[in-house]
């Protein structure tokens, strides 16, 4: 190597006394950190503020101070079940599957039947007497809808039931207890 090339290697290549030839001097201190933070702040702020009503949606149904109404919905008349017996009707709304059990000549239960672990359908088993899961082998007790077996650990919402007229309605949801 000779003396001309060794001496363009040790040379700074701008005329500048540093490596900061790429920063804009007169706007180097508009966003400062103490600005940056103002402004990091404020959009948190602005975030919390805005998820106030969906927080409060969410409180009121969760503490269940709106206490849902649903029409009488008839599911079965109780000439047409047998002991032992499942009738599958939609309620509250259409979209909604539900499980009516007759367990037995004066006692019935209904259930929504969608697992509590990831939605899966629940059947029942007249044979076993119980409500299962075959997703994951979820089982729940028809009397309580209580989870027996199986990974799913919250009962199942019972529908609330009356007779009437020699039939059975379904009126409504009961809320979870926790």
């Amino acid at each position: 190597m000779d003396q001309g090339q060794q001496k363009n290697n040790n040379r700074i290549p701008f005329d500048e006394d540093n490596y900061t030839h790429n920063i804009r001097k007169e706007n180097e201190r508009s966003l400062d950190r103490r600005s940056f933070m103002k402004l990091m702040v404020g959009g948190a702020g602005v975030f919390a503020v805005s998820t106030l009503p969906w927080g409060a949606i969410a409180a009121r149904e969760l503490t269940g101070l709106s206490d849902k109404k649903y029409p009488a919905t008839k599911v079965a008349d109780i000439s047409s079940m047998k002991v032992g017996d499942a009738v599958e009707f939609h309620y509250p709304g259409e979209h909604d599957s539900a499980l009516l059990i007759r367990l037995g000549d004066n006692e019935y239960k209904a259930y929504q039947n969608a697992c509590t672990h990831l939605k899966c359908p629940v059947y029942w088993s007249k044979e076993e007497g119980e409500l299962l899961c075959p997703c994951h082998h979820g089982v729940f007790d028809p009397a309580t809808g209580s989870p027996t077996a199986g990974p799913p650990r919250r009962p199942l919402p019972e529908i609330v039931l009356k007779q009437e007229q020699g039939a059975i309605y379904a009126t409504g949801v009961k809320r979870y207890e926790t």
